[in-house]
């Protein structure tokens, strides 16, 4: 069942399985080493719409709530 980023839990690994949004989007998260097919874990999510901090290849990176809605992993 594929989920957005927002509602993966903290500690909790998921495969990216698509991206919603434009090309301009797309290669903004791609500059961030977020793509299809990528393993990320959930470091923090912050209260209410704040941003969510992912772990991409050893790499922290923080997602702004609105663009972790249009990503969407497979909890591994």
């Amino acid at each position: 069942m594929e989920i957005d980023l927002t509602k993966l839990p903290p500690g909790h690994r998921g495969v990216i399985v698509r991206v919603e949004g434009g090309v301009g989007f797309i290669k903004k998260l791609e500059y961030m080493g977020i793509r299809q097919g990528k393993i990320v874990r959930k470091i923090s999510s912050h209260f209410l719409r704040g941003p969510q901090t992912v772990r991409v290849d050893n790499f922290d990176v923080a997602i702004g709530f609105g663009m972790a809605r249009k990503i969407f992993v497979k909890e591994v």
